[in-house]
């Protein structure tokens, strides 16, 4: 058997406790010397992706798909417009019972398929041109009397408003080459009318109350107006468009005086 060698286990065992490089582990860093860890690039990125950096400056963006919106709805209005004022000047050359949907295509420039986007039939047009002339009467009302905040001036303005709209509108030319058209537009237009009325005549009704110490029935008041304005489509005054706001004068100073019982406050 042979003798070991004391020297020789020594420095196997003196190997064995000295560790290599790959079994090495770096002793993290505490946080009084190193401080707070840097991010990583992957970190960093997120930031930068999730958050603008502190005080920069923000700039909004165009949103072009409201951009397209808002002109795709110009050029429908645009294009609807066209088709109604086609379809006024046909219905009052012709007539309402004559229309037809070639026709109007035609006047208005455009394709079949492009009228069919708006509009599914001829009932369903004249529809459409029966509330488009009710809502620009009523538009051009409004507009025309409420600038004016003193109550005579208001009604003046009024009168004037009546006065052309027989003069140069189309309801009697309408009520000639398409009666039935014409009687069943009036019908529609002849309640609404009456609210209307009665919501820009307001201040001076309360000023007629006022100065007379009486109460008005508005409601009548307004609808005999506008029997009156429909009774000129069908029989005009001898006087024409002079006698009118005299007409509607004595009219008026009737009801408010001589048909309305004073009530005292």
């Amino acid at each position: 058997m042979s003798r070991s060698n004391p020297s020789g286990n020594a420095a196997v065992q003196a190997a064995a406790k000295r560790p290599g490089k790959s079994t090495v582990a770096k002793a993290p860093a505490s946080k009084s010397a190193a401080g707070k860890a840097k991010p990583g690039k992957a970190a960093t990125a997120k930031a930068q992706v999730g958050q603008p950096a502190a005080g920069a400056q923000v700039i909004a963006l165009p949103d072009r798909g409201a951009q397209q919106r808002r002109r795709s709805n110009r050029r429908s209005e645009q294009t609807i417009d066209r088709i109604l004022a086609a379809t006024e000047n046909i219905v009052l050359q012709s007539g309402a019972e004559r229309i037809s949907i070639l026709d109007v295509c035609r006047a208005a420039d455009v394709s079949r398929g492009t009228f069919y986007r708006y509009f599914a039939s001829q009932e369903e047009l004249l529809d459409a041109f029966s509330r488009h002339k009710r809502e620009t009467f009523h538009r051009t009302l409004v507009e025309s009397v409420e600038v004016f905040t003193d109550p005579d001036e208001r009604f003046a303005a009024l009168v004037r408003y009546l006065d052309e709209y027989l003069e140069r509108g189309n309801s009697r030319r309408l009520l000639v080459v398409a009666p039935d058209y014409a009687l069943g537009f009036f019908k529609r237009i002849f309640h609404d009318s009456v609210v209307r009325f009665q919501d820009v005549l307001g201040i001076v009704f309360d000023a007629w109350e006022e100065r007379l110490d009486i109460k008005l029935d508005r409601e009548l008041v307004c609808e005999m107006l506008i029997r009156y304005v429909l009774s000129e489509q069908l029989v005009p005054s001898e006087g024409g468009r002079k006698a009118l706001p005299r007409r509607i004068a004595r009219l008026v100073e009737s009801l408010v005086t001589g048909g309305t019982s004073r009530v005292r406050r």
